[in-house]
């Protein structure tokens, strides 16, 4: 049997779904085939409060696994959205591949230093 494994097209999700997918067939012997998916977030050119900022890469990926064009997804939780999406259900959150996330400021600001409301990127 092999299970579709929905994910985002861009080479971080790529290589993060990627090493779900080995967890997978390693913990369970079921070959994985990746389905790279192209969402409104990675196609449209505002900026993310114009497209409306929540879901805009995640939306995609749902509509995808209830269509039944995939068998589960993959997406970086930090993006997902809080509230509960209906017909769907967190199922595994794996251990953290490394902590090598980093905040760059100007003037060297700290993360507990930011004033409220600030602005910050990901990239």
């Amino acid at each position: 049997m092999t299970v579709r494994l929905g994910t985002r097209a861009s080479t971080l999700a790529m290589t993060q779904s990627g090493t779900v997918a080995r967890m997978l067939t390693a913990s369970s012997g079921l070959e994985v085939e990746l389905v790279p998916l192209t969402t409104h977030g990675d196609v449209a050119t505002g900026s993310l409060a114009s497209l409306g900022g929540t879901g805009v890469f995640a939306t995609a990926l749902r509509e995808a696994l209830l269509a039944g064009e995939c068998d589960l997804i993959v997406h970086s939780l930090k993006d997902l959205p809080n509230a509960a999406y209906p017909g769907l259900t967190l199922i595994a959150v794996p251990e953290r591949e490394g902590q090598r996330d980093a905040l760059c400021s100007r003037g060297g600001v700290t993360l507990a230093e930011l004033p409220a409301g600030a602005r910050v990127g990901t990239g």
